[in-house]
């Protein structure tokens, strides 16, 4: 991570001021034609590789504690993540790609959930997608792009595996680019389940602020100054919002599944996370358990989101999730601290 120079400084985490932004001041705003699958699959003007970390890394409690790991193993990546001679079993025959959210990468948003899926026995791969080069800290450039990422990813595990098809999950941005992927770049046929974790399906709105940033010129070009065009890209009524859910949220063939939270830090109204149409379902984390109020940080390393991925990858063998207590608020501390150290 980049060494913090002040509060709102260069050097300290794109996201990590967005989070400061609205969680102490409410005031920051949150700030083609589609292509062949496959090989085939045209990359677009200021497209890079995905990067594919490799420091196989042990688990972490929290987003604070995966940052400061990687302060030092900045090629970090979940044990058990990245085996590309790794071979599906008849049991889970679908590798499973994880896709960060924004200002993020593989390891700081996965290094909880990938060994608990690799430990279940499914083959797992992660990508660093949307990065500067040079970038320690990944999903900061245009959603296009970085869908175009997760393509080529996708074609390389597959490639790798000898599976048909693979199960995207997605967390926050990931779920927008993987999803961008499926629908728009002629991925579907390469995917079986979609899973997004605090999903932005139709962006936020950030406590109404978004509106009114949308109607004063140069508000939302001045907060991704301070974030990332990501960031703003993935606002309420955006242009790459609008294409992205234009012709339906879904498209046939791929199981959609959103898993989120009524109490969502950065997607108002939480509404927003679901998707409507054909092969969409929606799970409400405070459906399945009311005393647990996990927002939209701490959602990769809740227990009981990890319990409601697996059932939501293979719900015929999944146990039963256990419910229990999560305050309003938990991970925050943790997402602020460790975008500026």
């Amino acid at each position: 991570m980049e060494q913090a120079r002040g509060l709102w400084g260069r050097g300290t985490s794109q996201w990590g001021r967005a989070v400061l932004a609205g969680v102490a001041a409410a005031a920051v705003l949150i700030g083609t034609a589609t292509a062949q699958s496959g090989s085939a699959r045209a990359q677009p003007s200021g497209y890079l590789p995905p990067l594919v970390p490799s420091g196989s890394a042990p688990p972490q409690p929290d987003h604070l504690a995966a940052a400061l790991y990687m302060k030092t193993h900045p090629n970090a990546v979940p044990e058990g993540t990245n085996d590309f001679g790794c071979k599906p079993t008849a049991a889970h025959p679908r590798p499973v790609v994880l896709a960060h959210g924004t200002d993020a990468s593989a390891y700081s948003d996965w290094s909880a959930i990938a060994p608990r899926l690799a430990s279940e026995g499914y083959c797992v791969f992660a990508l660093n997608y949307g990065g500067k080069p040079g970038a320690t800290s990944f999903g900061t450039e245009d959603l296009r792009l970085s869908a175009h990422q997760i393509g080529d990813f996708v074609d390389d595990v597959l490639a790798a595996t000898g599976a048909e098809k693979v199960d995207l999950v997605g967390f926050s941005q990931g779920a927008n680019v993987t999803r961008y992927y499926i629908n728009k770049l002629g991925g579907a046929g390469n995917v079986g389940r979609w899973v997004g974790l605090a999903s932005p399906s139709y962006g936020g709105v950030m406590y109404g602020l978004v509106p009114i940033a949308q109607a004063i010129p140069g508000v939302l070009e001045a907060f991704a100054q301070v974030t990332s065009l990501a960031a703003i890209q993935q606002v309420q009524g955006s242009p790459i919002m609008l294409e992205l859910n234009a012709g339906g949220d879904t498209v046939p063939g791929v199981h959609y599944v959103t898993i989120g939270s009524r109490v969502d830090e950065m997607i108002q109204p939480f509404e927003n996370i679901a998707l409507h149409g054909p092969g969409a379902e929606n799970v409400v984390i405070q459906d399945r358990c009311a005393a647990n109020l996990t927002g939209h940080f701490h959602m990769v390393y809740d227990p009981f989101v990890m319990q409601l991925l697996l059932e939501a990858l293979d719900p015929a063998t999944a146990p039963t999730p256990i419910c229990e207590p999560v305050q309003l608020g938990t991970g925050i501390p943790q997402v602020i601290i460790g975008g500026n150290i």
